[in-house]
């Protein structure tokens, strides 16, 4: 038998009410229901330090789920900065909405801790990426955007990712992307309201198609030769602000924040860009696609309160050349 209407109702409007409560702890949003990503606790880039290139100076901090940490973690892999700058991955504990330490790290169990003890503003959340100094016994940058440009100028073997001839060219891409695609798919997954979605969805594909008709006139026009959107030999980071985000789409962010308008076969172009990219060296080993899929289908409870993960393709297949 089915229940009542009134009682549906109300159990609707209920649930409606909890759900913006609960949306809330995901992030903030303006009074028209559009997500808006928090501050960065250690946003300002300050000068390269002395003991760059000395080993083990500093420790890149970043967590296997987090888009934002992983183009750092891309930036460190391209550039190979393994000698100066080793690598630290937290784990989510979704109950406590926090990321924690495998091990004690400078004496806290906690990232939190960790950014309380640097001096951050307890008001503020305790991210991924971070940059540890351990001279300095804090963390010195935090900002994604901002430690990615750092790590271009850091000491190392690897090639330049913000090369001074293309970075008009980056920055135009970058710009975009930040807020149509690296935060646009969070504005789609927790838009408050239809309006909201419908703006973010509409952003996010429109900056999508316009990388592809970039991607398909360089691969026109550039036969023989690996094509990167910026144009030159090597990507860049409009490459790798990209990447992050593409790389997640089939498996979290269409099914779960509504980001499926298109999929991969229908942007060709972006899609041999995306295996492209995949088979740099050290690309792939950043890449975990269980943690993806577990972090957040099991612990975004608001947007999948039943914490079932459901199956999805395997990503050897999405990136298969």
């Amino acid at each position: 038998m089915a229940p009542p209407a009134a009682l549906v109702r109300t159990a609707r409007s209920l649930w409606h009410s909890q759900w913006l409560a609960l949306m809330g702890g995901l992030g903030p949003a303006d009074a028209q229901g559009r997500y808006r990503r928090p501050a960065a606790a250690f946003a300002s880039l300050p000068a390269l330090p002395d003991d760059a290139a000395e080993p083990d100076s500093h420790v890149l901090i970043v967590g296997r789920s987090c888009p934002w940490a992983h183009r750092a973690w891309i930036s460190h892999s391209l550039r190979q900065l393994g000698d100066s700058i080793t690598l630290e991955v937290v784990d989510p504990d979704p109950a406590a909405g926090r990321w924690r330490f495998s091990r004690p790290f400078e004496g806290h169990g906690t990232l939190a801790e960790l950014y309380r003890a640097s001096g951050a503003d307890a008001t503020l959340p305790a991210t991924v990426p971070a940059l540890y100094s351990r001279r300095q016994r804090r963390i010195v940058v935090n900002e994604s955007a901002r430690l990615i440009e750092w790590l271009d100028g850091w000491p190392g073997p690897g090639p330049q990712l913000w090369p001074e001839a293309q970075r008009p060219a980056i920055e135009v891409w970058r710009e975009r992307f930040q807020h149509q695609v690296n935060d646009g798919v969070y504005r789609c997954g927790f838009a408050r309201n239809q309006a909201a979605y419908n703006e973010a969805e509409g952003e996010l594909f429109r900056a999508l198609e316009a990388a592809e008709a970039q991607l398909q006139l360089r691969e026109d026009a550039q036969q023989a030769s690996p094509v990167w959107l910026c144009g030159g030999p090597e990507p860049t980071l409009a490459d790798v602000v990209l990447f992050p985000t593409l790389i997640r789409l089939e498996l979290v962010y269409a099914p779960l924040f509504g980001c499926s308008r298109l999929t991969m076969a229908q942007l060709p172009a972006l899609n041999r860009w995306r295996a492209r990219f995949y088979a740099l060296g050290g690309v792939a080993a950043t890449c975990f696609p269980e943690a993806w899929r577990r972090d957040y289908f099991g612990a975004l409870f608001p947007l999948h309160p039943s914490g079932i993960i459901p199956a999805g393709p395997d990503l050897a297949a999405l990136v298969a050349a």
